[in-house]
């Protein structure tokens, strides 16, 4: 592996999630649609959900979004912390924008009761969060502002669900306001299944597909050296799983070894951050199924279920529920295989571990 021609430059590779690395593969045709409808001057939605598994890169795509938005002056980019009061924080960021205040002044709106330190001789201070909230909306709106709130991992918490559901209240109000937020399939099915929150279910889904094995293999070629054949050969290692791209990349380029014989820590990067925490979200049922799936002779739905004796529509609910979730796939009918890398091979070390 050729890389002492780079040897002390940084590499280009991180490890860190949600942070954006040196080399990175976009997926311009999924913000650009998320980015094409909110830009729109009649948005065909303003919630939209990014969804995928662990290290799919969800808040790598919600943070480009934003920072595009952001270099647009007309837009005003909050970032919200979903394990904070999220009303009151949107409320707080508002006010505290110093090129907001002016047009705030200029509506009237006293917030200083409300401790926002909007202070205006004169006007009776606003007391309810909520009226000051859209008070505010409703300025940025008539100023041809847009808000956009984003939240990443989002969970059916009260707190987001009280946020979700004061947002569609906006939302009729024909307000500016967009939320654009990341979360793991089960977290934002719960969220949708609360019943007071029916609006989320028309809000588009977008989800992180596998990246592209062309894009992947030109960029392990162009950093490491390789011809053609061995850049596909790693790059299918990967099977476009964006952290594995990541991890995969990090390790040549941190050991300088063939990434063949970088396996072993190949496997232990991607158990340690990611998949043992995707294993322990489980329920017992989805890891009998990805049980058998690791020792079935075929990837044939009827050879593995007859491993587990599952009848049929109970299989195909959980089989369904794990596509969902990103562990497997169906490349053909009345057939699965695993969707990430090496994953076939840590499931067995957990059945190997669950028996000693």
């Amino acid at each position: 592996m050729k890389t002492d021609n780079c040897s002390n430059l940084t590499n280009p590779f991180s490890l860190s999630f949600g942070k954006e690395p040196l080399s990175l593969i976009e997926r311009d045709y999924q913000n650009n649609e998320i980015l094409q409808s909110f830009e729109s001057d009649n948005p065909a939605y303003q919630v939209c959900m990014i969804t995928g598994v662990r290290g799919s890169g969800k808040t790598v795509a919600l943070t480009n979004i934003a920072n595009q938005l952001r270099s647009n002056t007309n837009w005003i980019v909050i970032d919200l912390n979903p394990e904070r009061d999220l009303l009151h924080t949107l409320t707080a960021e508002l006010s505290n924008r110093k090129e907001l205040l002016q047009l705030f002044r200029d509506a009237k709106i006293n917030l200083s009761v409300l401790g926002f330190g909007l202070e205006i001789d004169g006007e009776p201070p606003v007391t309810d969060l909520i009226v000051a909230l859209r008070r505010m909306l409703e300025k940025l709106t008539r100023s041809g502002k847009r808000v956009l709130v984003t939240v990443d991992e989002v969970s059916s918490t009260p707190g987001m669900r009280e946020f979700a559901s004061q947002f569609q209240i906006f939302l009729r109000e024909n307000l500016q306001v967009f939320l654009l937020m990341t979360g793991l399939y089960e977290n934002i099915y719960e969220l949708q299944n609360e019943k007071t929150l029916t609006f989320l279910y028309r809000a588009p889904k977008i989800e992180m597909k596998p990246l592209s094995i062309p894009l992947i293999m030109k960029k392990y070629q162009d950093i490491f050296g390789l011809t053609t054949d061995e850049a596909l050969s790693m790059a299918g290692a990967t099977m476009g799983y964006p952290f594995a791209f990541q991890v995969l990349g990090y390790l040549c380029w941190v050991k300088k070894e063939k990434w063949q014989d970088l396996l072993p820590l190949y496997d232990t990067y991607l158990e340690d951050y990611v998949y043992e925490k995707i294993w322990s979200e489980l329920s017992p049922k989805d890891q009998a199924v990805l049980t058998a799936m690791s020792s079935a002779s075929s990837g044939k739905v009827e050879n593995i279920r007859s491993l587990i004796g599952m009848p049929s529509n109970s299989f195909t609910t959980y089989r369904s529920r794990l596509i969902r979730k990103g562990l497997i796939i169906s490349p053909s009918y009345g057939t699965l295989r695993f969707a990430l890398p090496r994953f076939r091979e840590f499931v067995r070390r957990q059945v190997f571990l669950s028996v000693e």
